[in-house]
Formats: C-alpha cells, sequence, structure tokens
C-alpha cells in the first residue's frame, strides 16, 4: 500500500479557492500530491447517499483513500444504556455511510473512564465486541475499525488501552494520535526514542505485520495538566510534538501508515508539509 499523507476535514483554502462540495475533495488532494481523505462525522452521519457515491467514485478516479471519523459522542464505558446504545449505532451508522463511500476505516472515540479504568475498559471491550458482530452480521466486517488514544487524562484512551481493544479481534487496527499521547503525558514526545517505544509498545501488541499498517492521527498540540487543550498547525512552532523523528522510524521500519493531519483550518497544507518531511528524512536516511 505504501506510506499515504491527507487531511482530517476540509482546509479553509479549499473554499477560498471556490469549492463547494466535498465531492471535489480527492481530486483537489490529488493534485496537491496527497492520498487520504478523512471525511469527519463529528456532529452526527449526516451524508445523502448521492454525495457518498459521488466521492467513491472521484476516490477511485484520483486514487485517494477514504477514511471515516465517527461521531465524537461515542462512548463504549457509558454507565446508562441508552449512551451504550446510540453509541454503536454511530459506530454502524458511520460503517454503513463508509461502505458507500468506498472507505477503509472508521476512527472512533473509545469513551469516558471516569469511572474506575479498568472497569471502564471493560465494558468497552464488551459493547465493541458487540460492534463487530452487528457489522459482521451487516456485511460491514470489511472496513477496519481504528478506536482512537485520546489526549485528555479522563477520557479512556491511552495507547494500552487502545492496544488491548485491539486485541479483541485481528483486523482492529489503533488510531495512535501522536498530539493526545504528547498531551495526556504532558508533552512526550522529546526524542526519537520516546517514538520508538510507542511503536515497539503497538508491535509487542498486535504483531509486526499490525504494527506496520497502522493508522496514525498527526498536528500539534497545545495542552494543560488535564491533557489536551487546542490543535494547532505546523507553522505554531511553539507546540510539539515534532513529525521528523516518526518520518524516521517509519522509514527505517519499512512502515505503512495512513498518516491523518488535524491542523487546525490548513490540514491539507500541512498533510503535504508532513508528506515532505517524510520524502526528505527517507532520502537522508537512505544515502547513510
Amino acid at each position: 500500500m505504501g506510506i499515504k499523507f491527507g487531511p482530517s476535514g476540509i482546509s479553509q483554502s479549499f473554499y477560498d479557492e471556490g469549492h463547494k462540495s466535498s465531492a471535489e475533495m480527492p481530486e483537489w488532494l490529488h493534485k496537491m500530491g496527497l492520498e487520504a481523505y478523512e471525511y469527519s462525522f463529528s456532529r452526527g452521519v449526516r451524508i445523502s447517499e448521492k454525495l457518498a457515491l459521488q466521492l467513491k467514485e472521484n476516490a477511485e478516479k484520483f486514487n485517494i483513500t477514504i477514511t471515516i471519523h465517527a461521531p465524537y459522542y461515542i462512548n463504549l464505558a457509558a454507565a446508562e444504556e441508552e449512551k451504550i446504545k446510540n453509541s454503536k449505532r454511530y459506530i454502524i451508522e458511520s460503517l454503513t455511510a463508509g461502505n458507500l463511500m468506498g472507505a477503509k476505516r472508521v476512527t472512533f472515540h473509545p469513551g469516558s473512564a471516569s469511572l474506575d479504568r479498568r472497569e471502564a475498559l471493560d465494558r468497552a471491550k464488551r459493547v465493541l465486541k458487540e460492534v463487530i458482530k452487528e457489522a459482521d452480521d451487516l456485511g460491514l466486517g470489511h472496513i477496519t475499525l481504528c478506536p482512537e488514544t485520546m489526549g485528555k487524562k479522563n477520557q479512556l484512551g491511552t495507547l494500552e488501552e487502545v492496544l488491548e481493544l485491539c486485541q479483541l479481534d485481528e483486523r482492529l487496527l489503533p488510531t495512535v494520535d501522536f498530539a493526545h499521547l504528547h498531551a495526556r503525558d504532558n508533552g512526550r514526545f522529546k526524542s526519537i526514542e520516546d517514538y520508538e517505544e510507542v511503536l515497539n509498545t503497538i508491535e509487542k501488541y498486535l504483531g509486526k505485520d499490525r504494527a506496520k499498517v497502522i493508522h496514525v492521527h498527526f498536528s500539534r498540540i497545545e495542552f494543560t495538566e488535564q491533557g489536551e487543550k487546542k490543535h494547532w498547525t505546523l507553522l505554531d512552532k511553539e507546540y510539539g510534538p515534532e513529525f521528523e523523528p516518526l518520518a524516521q522510524l517509519f522509514y527505517e521500519r519499512n512502515m505503512e501508515p495512513i498518516v491523518i493531519c488535524e491542523s487546525r483550518e490548513r490540514m491539507a497544507e500541512d498533510a503535504l508539509e508532513l508528506k515532505r518531511i517524510y520524502q526528505e528524512v527517507a532520502k537522508r536516511v537512505s544515502k547513510t
């Protein structure tokens, strides 16, 4: 498959250039030199069948891999049965829309850890098992589900918690949001060894083959003692983390992740910059 880069959502420049429909995104991204597009259902799964099929057709035409971010409201660890029911529905709706769009992956937030973390994780595992069975029954099991590492300490979503969820089924892959890990661990990534520790942990839990093709979110991030505060752009250099050490490890380990950039308002431009950094690192390392 090869490593792929793309944005989460739509850059302001897309609209500034006069584009109106997300159906135009695959061609626009292809012309930029990108290979992926994460369509965000952050506030609910709302897309017409016509637009979904247009996106699929255009993505295939311009070699853009579509992935989806499921609604933010998902909480697989909720104590209330109604919230569990709705969370399952949001994931199934995302998979159903994703099937029309030709999406390969669906990223979702695991939920809250306001209760005992072990209890919250065990509940999330039970519910995720039910979601996987329902997805299979509906013929949607070919789309990869990707629980995400989260940026706030009161959320379920440490690296180890996400990897434990992924052990439920070999089709599951983690969405490793390096900005979130940086924020929840108060500036975790200071060296290449810090990134290496994360990749080694993924490999230990999931094996080399699955570790090679993880889903990745990357941006700069501002944080407080409680974790994530605000995503920023690559131009906002007062915030971390830096991508270059991670890019080096991706190249040296022959990894092929889908790297989605979540920068504010210029996510496509920053995705292209991440790709440029990767290519520069690859050129440098290949000469040594």
